[in-house]
């Protein structure tokens, strides 16, 4: 009979298996992202210094 730690573990291997599949993928999203961030953070900052 199976015990909480069987599913457990099986549950484990099939989601480390399914993000080392789209690790690539989010990862370049995630520096797509970064990037949109601190080009926005850095408009924001410009404009705030051409306002008297």
């Amino acid at each position: 009979m199976f015990g909480l730690s069987e599913p457990a573990v099986i549950l484990l291997v099939v989601v480390v298996v399914l993000v080392v599949k789209k690790l690539p993928e989010l990862t370049r999203s995630a520096g797509k992202a970064t990037q949109i961030f601190k080009r926005e953070a850095r408009a924001l900052k410009e404009d705030d210094t051409r306002r008297p």
